[in-house]
């Protein structure tokens, strides 16, 4: 078994998320000789060119869990914990939600905690929560003291995991980094299960040339066209995944590991505006309307506006010029074929 300590194992890895990450943080010019250990359900794929360990597994089953951590790489200096059931999957089932995104969390951790610490290692464990875990009555402003109360099963298992590894970081188990993203836009591929999803399907597929629909409103003209999201392009999200295994312990706050990265507001009228200027009202034509009512509840009961200044502090990185930026680099990798 390896004795190298730049291992990084990343939980979903076979998802969208966790195959850019892969990809991303090999670029890392901080993590020389890197190696990865990939897992997920459906045994995901290694980018070329790398040490890179691929494993099926059932990460709601403790043995599987275990395994991952006993690699001929050796330990894991960092983990991405990754995998999940999205939002609307999540209402749907939510039986399966509990099991994948608050047991399996459980199970990492407790693999990363006992594994590290024999050792002789303190794991970094990188989690990726959401603005989900937000609900209620919200200040106009979301800052780091605003207080999380989900309306909504994806939410409320984010929340419960995320308590458990500042606890676990309390204790000195692991050391953790609680990572709530914006909705990512725009995300490549087909759509997900994800309640945002149609934040990206509104642009992706009418760049692409394919009808889709919008769920939120009936028509161009819909007043609920006006519902406002907070947003981050996927280049920047992985920035800062990756600027997250880089901090120092000491920077964070010292009762929570929780960190809301950056992002900034845009509505769906902003989105659609921004589309018709980067492909014309062809493209906007694609865009259909049907709206469904719990998505909008779903949706609507998440914060739009962040207070960026702690995540800026600490290193991470915001998009810059709003949404026409994110649409123009889209359209720019469909036209190259790699969206």
């Amino acid at each position: 078994m390896s004795n190298n300590n730049n291992v990084v194992l990343i939980t979903g890895a076979a998802g969208w998320l966790g195959s850019l990450l892969a990809r991303t943080i090999l670029e890392d010019p901080k993590s020389p000789n890197l190696y990865l250990i990939l897992a997920d359900i459906l045994k995901p794929e290694a980018p070329r060119g790398t040490r890179a360990i691929t494993i099926k597994a059932d990460l709601t089953d403790k043995t599987q869990v275990n395994t991952l951590f006993e690699t001929d790489f050796g330990v894991p200096d960092t983990v991405y914990c990754l995998h999940g059931i999205m939002s609307r999957g999540s209402e749907d089932n939510f039986d399966l939600g509990l099991k994948v995104n608050v047991d399996a969390v459980r199970l990492v951790l407790d693999a990363a905690r006992h594994q590290g610490a024999s050792a002789g290692r303190l794991i970094r464990f990188i989690f990726a929560s959401s603005l989900a875990v937000y609900g209620g009555p919200l200040p106009h402003v979301i800052t780091p003291d605003t207080i999380a109360s989900p309306e909504g099963a994806y939410g409320m298992g984010k929340l419960v995991s995320e308590l458990l590894i500042n606890e676990y970081t309390r204790r000195g188990f692991v050391d953790g980094r609680i990572m709530r993203l914006p909705t990512i836009v725009v995300r490549p591929g087909v759509p997900s299960a994800a309640t945002s999803a149609f934040l990206s399907g509104i642009i992706r597929e009418p760049l692409k040339g394919v009808e889709t629909t919008c769920p939120i409103g009936n028509s161009l003209d819909s007043p609920e066209l006006d519902l406002a999201a907070w947003l981050a392009s996927p280049e920047t999200t992985m920035k800062n995944f990756v600027i997250a295994k880089h901090i120092p312990s000491e920077k964070f706050r010292a009762h929570t590991r929780v960190v809301c990265l950056p992002g900034f507001t845009a509505t769906v009228r902003d989105e659609l505006w921004a589309l018709e200027e980067v492909a014309g009202k062809e493209a906007l034509r694609l865009v259909k309307f049907k709206d469904d009512p719990t998505n909008r509840r779903l949706v609507s009961s998440w914060p739009a506006r962040f207070d960026n200044s702690y995540a800026l502090s600490l290193g991470f990185v915001v998009d810059e010029g709003g949404m026409v930026p994110v649409v123009q680099r889209f359209k720019e990798k469909v036209q190259a074929g790699v969206a």
